[in-house]
């Protein structure tokens, strides 16, 4: 993956949102239960925030993030990887989105380790923690709602 501009590492960036919005979206609107729904319309707005969030970004605003290490339950690291469908359950969903998080902030460290430019490292590694509080969020669910239960 290579970037002839800054605009370009942006752009990319906000493709990336754009499709996890789109998958989320698709898919609340086929979840059959009501708790799966709300969990998937939550996680489409939280890619939603991060896509505005990249729309909005200047160098200026790159200067001003604050890039703080999230903690990591690594409960999902180790699991069989689950399939998006409209007929999985809340704990497959979990798992399901935590992977899809921890893939996500795996492609910005990777990005990050490639950033020739100090800003877009930065930015970078910003949505990589972004992406890894969202996996958090998902653990400690997983952890508070199935873990418990078994």
């Amino acid at each position: 993956m290579t970037f002839e501009s800054y605009d370009d590492v942006i752009r990319f960036a906000i493709s990336r949102e754009e499709a996890a919005v789109r998958s989320y979206d698709e898919l609340s609107g086929k979840a059959k239960s009501p708790g799966l729904r709300e969990m998937l319309i939550e996680l489409r707005d939280e890619e939603k925030k991060h896509q505005r969030m990249l729309e909005n970004m200047t160098r200026e605003k790159i200067a001003s993030l604050k890039v703080k290490k999230v903690m990591d339950l690594k409960i999902s690291d180790y699991m069989v990887e689950e399939r998006l469908d409209e007929d999985m359950n809340f704990q497959e969903l979990l798992i399901y989105a935590a992977q899809k998080e921890q893939r996500a902030a795996d492609l910005y460290t990777e990005l990050a380790d490639r950033a020739g430019d100090a800003e877009l490292k930065k930015m970078f590694l910003f949505m990589a923690e972004q992406e890894k509080g969202h996996k958090l969020k998902l653990e400690k669910d997983y952890d508070e709602f199935v873990l418990w239960e078994d």
